[in-house]
């Protein structure tokens, strides 16, 4: 991580930046989802023959799978790089307290609350250390680094 000139430590990030970082990894999830529908309609249509069609799953079979798969989604890039494609284009990442990265099992849970209850964030304006409901939970932090 960069240190800021005469500061301590990269400065927290704010609701803002998070929050855009949130809504360009949405568009990123869209696009996924749309490309697996996209890919079983192609297999679908290997097997079966024309014409193509897009699946209609149940509601609960696509809001499970999205759930699923926005989980994955920020739990491997945080634990991987500790950043998500909005993260990298905010300019943020997300890291233990000290500044290491979360590993596997903090950044599930960290994913899992952060899809299951998204208005965590706005709990970031009234913390002092910027912080979201789910960092105080798993003891994160989001830090702005140019990286």
């Amino acid at each position: 991580m960069t240190v800021p000139e005469g500061g301590s430590g990269p400065e927290p990030a704010g609701i803002v930046s998070r929050g855009v970082a949130a809504v360009l990894d949405v568009l990123v999830l869209v696009a996924a989802c749309f490309a697996v529908q996209a890919g079983v309609g192609c297999v679908r249509l290997l097997v079966t023959g024309p014409p193509f069609r897009f699946p209609e799953p149940s509601l609960w079979l696509s809001g499970l799978s999205g759930w699923v798969l926005a989980v994955l989604y920020l739990a491997c890039s945080w634990a991987a790089i500790g950043r998500t494609a909005g993260d990298r284009l905010m300019g943020l990442r997300v890291t233990d307290r000290a500044g290491a990265r979360l590993g596997l099992p903090r950044s599930l849970l960290r994913a899992a609350l952060c899809v299951t209850f998204p208005l965590g964030l706005v709990w970031i304006p009234f913390s002092r250390r910027r912080a979201a409901l789910q960092d105080l939970v798993v003891v994160s932090a989001v830090r702005y680094d140019w990286r």
